[in-house]
């Protein structure tokens, strides 16, 4: 969210006036461990809410272990886990310790009250016979957030004290089987993370590691039992959303001495995940590390945009060998690492051998490519698809540091260029569970999901619980994912959700208009940007029931619900119907105020009579030249606006607005000196400087510029579509997709006054070419897997384009010569 949030949000939290995460407004249920759990949920004897949250670090997080004996002949071995907030678990044996969970953050943010995900993973190799050992430790992440004085905390709440629940599932060659669960049985001790926040940062402290804890023959009689306790009382359910692993590291590419004791590292990428640092010196002496996206003039890390003060902190043990840490239970957005030394001469004893910076996201596979002879659209492209890894976790975040909440909204307005980048199936289906447990008994659907803040605690405020173009992402966003990846099963899971959305949406209307929330969020006009200012209200909410009616009467007919798609489809054209007469001005031509949101969006939507569109369009064209071909729509107005002109043969002008570099633009960011993108076009430095919300560029990079245009709930030979733009101003665009029907290549080239196209369709799937009818193929270029030649099939052609029908295969085609 914008400026005018972050003030609001900064008076709300740091004003204390009692914004609080929703976790803390019932107690926990008793909890019923299910689906074959023989684990107990378990916790510390002493474990409190405080854990981890003091300054001081006299309440550590916990540390787990049980020792247990495997007999030869093991076949599988599984371990099924939770640990509430985040976990680390390990496995000890004679060949030293395993880590089970590969660096990153474990364990989904959900309503815990309702949902808690587990992870299984196959230890078979890790584990060995004899006497063996599974170790946990844990971290508060945002199940626990505790407000500590001189630590950042946005929001605070809590689900309850650290705990966790596992099984390890043996499996012998002879058949039998064993269960190691979590129960009274297991030991528990203070653990060296002394301070734990997903705001915060993370305090470890190297003396307090008990040396040999997680391998077998270690003395724990000091140790004392776990305590059996309830869970939150969310149902144990297997997680949906891959797992945030480490992705790639970044060295520092400058480093800055700031005096005597403050050592600044640029590592030349803004990234979401910890620093990593390898380091020596005297025991008690402590490496201070502060993160931040911005410099200070003065040099020194500004945390302005992101959050503070936040920092991680490390105590060395005082190894001879050196020593090396990774923070394990939180992780920030940034750039920049301050380097501070305190604990006697420690500033003149300790050392840095070695620190760089680890990025953490979520492990969804890369499905997607993008690169042209334009070397700023290929910095744009970066520049988003940094912002959408960067604040793809467990759940989308708006940003990776000064709130980490999941906005719904960038989950269906950008949900192509996400989708054209990871395969993100798993993420997808987790932010609809999260959906589903988000939802009112009225079927409303909160602005965030899992809703932990209420910000209508303070009655002004509450328009940022309740927006339709948010809450819409309850039918938007299943439709989305299904239209890439054609799983009927999520639509038929998330559809009482959807239907019970739509009906509160229908509700809020009168006269079919729906005019309240937030509107077009960050539009550009005479006041500071936030709630829509250009547009009327009554536009984007009315046009978001209109397009949720719409998928609802397609989806209602995919799962066979025939009455309800008629009632939707009727509802549909209410709305268009509403709209029209509503919001379009007969004697101006164009819509509302004339704004480029209220003409694109009815423009894309496709609810502008045949014999209005050309004129609306000219409005829209008119007013982008108007502005010095900048844009003035906000994040909702911004990807109708692109498909609008997409639709419309304007890519000629998309293109001159992706060339400026002056704001508002992608451009005028990178000038600034942006690596990911920002909250603001201007990458205004008061602003987060890692924010997806304004991607929408990245799907008309595949869609528009490479052609590629997927949607499953089209028919079999037009589910791959195929239309690039060849525009001037282009020597070439090479694009690719892997999808769910196989890979697809997009490539095209403009040089020495000749075109040529490269198109790739999938083994076994068909296609659709809609190219420019200048082109025709060669023939003799054509091949494909096993030697057998792809068919060709022209369906129709006009004056400016040919259709072709394609079977898999790869094609080429050139301009045809004069005559041909």
């Amino acid at each position: 969210m914008g400026k005018l949030m972050n003030k609001m949000r900064g008076a709300v939290l740091l004003g204390g006036l009692g914004m609080a995460l929703v976790a803390g407004a019932a107690p926990a249920r008793p909890q019923s461990v299910d689906g074959g759990w023989t684990g107990r949920w378990i916790q510390a004897p002493w474990s409190t809410e405080r854990d981890g949250a003091e300054l001081d670090g006299s309440k550590p997080m916990p540390v787990f272990r049980r020792e247990f004996t495997l007999r030869k002949g093991l076949a599988k071995a599984t371990l099924r886990i939770a640990g509430l907030g985040q976990y680390e678990a390990r496995i000890g044996g004679r060949g030293g310790m395993r880590l089970v969970t590969p660096r990153g953050l474990h364990q989904a943010w959900t309503d815990y009250k309702k949902t808690v995900t587990y992870e299984s993973y196959d230890v078979t190799k890790m584990m060995t016979q004899g006497r063996d050992v599974l170790g946990v430790m844990l971290g508060n992440g945002m199940y626990n957030v505790q407000r500590t004085k001189g630590r950042y905390t946005k929001l605070e709440g809590s689900f309850g004290p650290p705990k966790l629940i596992a099984e390890l599932r043996l499996r012998y060659a002879d058949g039998k089987t064993e269960t190691v669960g979590t129960d009274a049985t297991w030991k528990v001790t203070n653990g060296p993370v002394t301070f734990s926040s997903t705001y915060g940062g993370e305090d470890f402290d190297a003396r307090k590691v008990a040396t040999g804890w997680d391998l077998p023959g270690f003395d724990d009689k000091e140790w004392v039992g776990a305590t059996e306790v309830d869970g939150p009382g969310g149902e144990l359910t297997a997680a949906l959303a891959p797992e945030v692993r480490e992705w790639d590291s970044h060295a520092p590419v400058k480093v800055t001495q700031l005096g005597s004791d403050r050592t600044v590292y640029d590592l030349g990428q803004n990234f979401a995940g910890v620093p990593s640092v390898r380091l020596r010196g005297p025991a008690g002496a402590v490496l201070k590390l502060t993160p931040g996206e911005l410099l200070k003039p003065d040099g020194s890390v500004n945390q302005r945009s992101s959050g503070g003060p936040m920092w991680w902190s490390y105590t060395l043990g005082g190894s001879i060998d050196g020593e090396e840490w990774e923070p394990q239970f939180g992780y920030y957005g940034f750039r920049y690492l301050q380097a501070e030394w305190s604990g006697g001469n420690a500033a003149t004893v300790a050392k840095i051998d070695e620190i760089k910076g680890v990025e953490w996201h979520s492990a969804s596979r890369v499905t997607g490519s993008f690169e042209s002879s334009d070397e700023l659209l290929n910095a744009i492209h970066k520049l988003i698809v940094n912002a959408m890894h960067n604040n793809e976790m467990s759940l989308f975040t708006d940003c990776p540091h000064r709130e980490k909440l999941g906005w719904l909204e960038e989950t269906q307005l950008v949900a192509p260029g996400l989708m054209f980048n990871n395969d993100l199936r798993g993420l997808y289906a987790a932010t609809e569970k999260n959906i589903g447990d988000a939802q009112h008994a009225d079927g409303g659907v909160p602005t965030t999901a899992p809703q932990y803040t209420v910000f209508g605690t303070v009655a002004k405020y509450s328009v940022f619980d309740d927006s339709p173009e948010w809450g819409s992402a309850s039918v938007l966003t299943p439709w989305a994912a299904y239209r890439f990846y054609g799983d009927k099963r999520e639509l038929e899971r998330s559809y009482p959700v959807m239907q019970a959305y739509v009906k509160f949406l229908e509700g809020k209307a009168t006269d079919g208009i729906v005019a309240y929330g937030l509107g077009d969020w960050y539009d550009i006009g005479p006041n500071p940007p936030g709630v829509s200012q250009d547009t009327s209200l009554g536009v984007t909410g009315t046009l978001m029931l209109y397009e949720d009616a719409v998928a609802m009467g397609k989806i209602a007919a995919l799962l066979g619900h025939a009455d309800d798609a008629a009632t939707y489809e009727a509802l549909a054209e209410h709305e268009k119907d509403a709209f029209n007469r509503k919001f379009w001005d007969a004697d101006k031509r164009w819509y509302d105020t004339g704004s480029q949101t209220a003409n694109a969006m009815p423009l894309a939507l496709g609810i502008v009579p045949e014999d209005r569109r050309a004129a609306v369009l000219a409005q829209v064209v008119a007013d982008i030249e108007a502005h010095n071909d900048h844009i003035t729509t906000g994040e909702v107005g911004y990807p109708y606006l692109l498909r609008a002109l997409l639709e419309g043969g304007r890519n000629d002008l998309v293109l001159v607005m992706m060339s400026r570099k002056d704001p508002p633009s992608y451009g005028s960011q990178l000038v600034a000196g942006a690596t990911s993108l920002t909250e603001a076009w201007d990458a205004n430095p008061v602003a987060s400087q890692d924010h997806f919300m304004l991607g929408g560029a990245e799907e008309w990079f595949y869609r528009g510029l490479g052609g590629i245009d997927f949607d499953m709930t089209r028919s079999v030979d037009e589910r791959i579509t195929i239309r690039p733009s060849l525009v001037d101003g282009l020597a070439w665009v090479k694009c690719s997709y892997d999808s769910v029907l196989g890979k697809i290549r997009s490539e095209w080239k403009q040089e020495e006054g000749m075109t040529s196209l490269d198109i790739a369709i999938p083994p076994r799937a068909t296609g659709t070419l809609i190219l420019p009818v200048k082109m025709v193929a060669d023939i003799s270029e054509l091949s494909s897997a096993k030697g057998r030649g792809p068919r060709l099939e022209e369906v129709r052609r006009d004056d400016e384009v040919v259709v072709y029908k394609a079977s898999a295969g790869i094609y080429h085609f050139r301009e045809a010569e004069t005559g041909q």
